[in-house]
């Protein structure tokens, strides 16, 4: 990972700031980026300025992205690997949901990763190499209820990472999807942990989740899932949804109780 020219959004939250971190004691010149001007400000006496590029940016917007791109390409002369990390997870009955939360859902969590890729695609084909990242979850393999918007917007982005690997296979351009369970970090709402307790919800600690994604990019792989026995589970939803259905049936039913605020 030495001298290794990485864009990395999302890098002011749980996991962003810990594989950032990796990043830095691993070598790498880093662009990174998030919305949360005061969380990157936090971290930023911890590296050194010659090799770290800090920036505050929506990627939503267009001339955000293009932003990157270009002080990417100013500051250190090429990129060679793009983590689209930046996410949002609501949680609640999709009845429920403002239209205007699940349009922004799958704008972070699809749209914005789709086109930051896009954006940084002819450079990596000029140089003939480097990498795209995307971190989804195994929401994104597992429709779960209460979740509907956040699980079909992580869908998505497994798909766009599938098909693009294969687009991508003659061009030395490698992507990698790397799939999280839930994770403890800000991206959950109290009501989340809340109904994390009574369902017996796994988390893994933001630490951990970055250093296998530092592993999975160090090593080229093309998937990454994480945390056992969830990633047994996107097998058998993979062959025997309806066996995961009812398997997850009384589980949703109590999570309800958090998820439903009316009727």
């Amino acid at each position: 990972m030495e001298n290794k020219r990485i864009i990395l959004t999302g890098a002011g939250g749980g996991i962003g700031s810990e594989l950032a971190g990796l990043l830095a004691e691993a070598g790498a010149r880093l662009v990174l980026v998030d919305i949360d001007t005061q969380a990157l400000a936090d971290r930023r006496p911890a590296f050194d300025p010659d090799r770290v590029l800090v920036l505050g940016a929506d990627v939503t917007a267009a001339d955000a992205r293009e932003r990157i791109v270009r002080e990417a390409l100013r500051r250190f002369g090429g990129i060679d690997v793009l983590i689209n990390l930046a996410g949002i997870n609501p949680f609640g009955a999709y009845a429920e949901q403002p239209a205007e939360l699940v349009r922004r859902t799958l704008e972070i969590n699809t749209l914005a990763p789709m086109l930051l890729t896009q954006a940084v695609l002819p450079t990596l084909l000029e140089q003939g190499g480097g990498r795209i990242v995307n971190v989804g979850s195994t929401f994104g393999s597992i429709g779960f209820a209460w979740f509907s918007a956040y699980s079909a917007s992580k869908f998505a982005l497994h798909g766009f990472s599938q098909s693009l690997r294969r687009e991508l296979a003659d061009t030395g351009i490698g992507v990698t999807y790397v799939a999280p369970r839930a994770v403890r970090t800000g991206i959950n709402s109290a009501r989340v942990y809340d109904m994390a307790k009574v369902v017996g919800m796994n988390f893994d600690e933001p630490g951990h989740v970055a250093r296998r994604i530092f592993e999975a990019v160090r090593s080229g792989r093309k998937e990454c899932y994480i945390g056992f026995p969830e990633s047994l589970f996107v097998r058998i939803n993979g062959l025997l949804p309806g066996l995961v259905d009812r398997a997850l049936r009384r589980q949703n039913r109590r999570a309800r109780e958090f998820a439903v605020r009316t009727g």
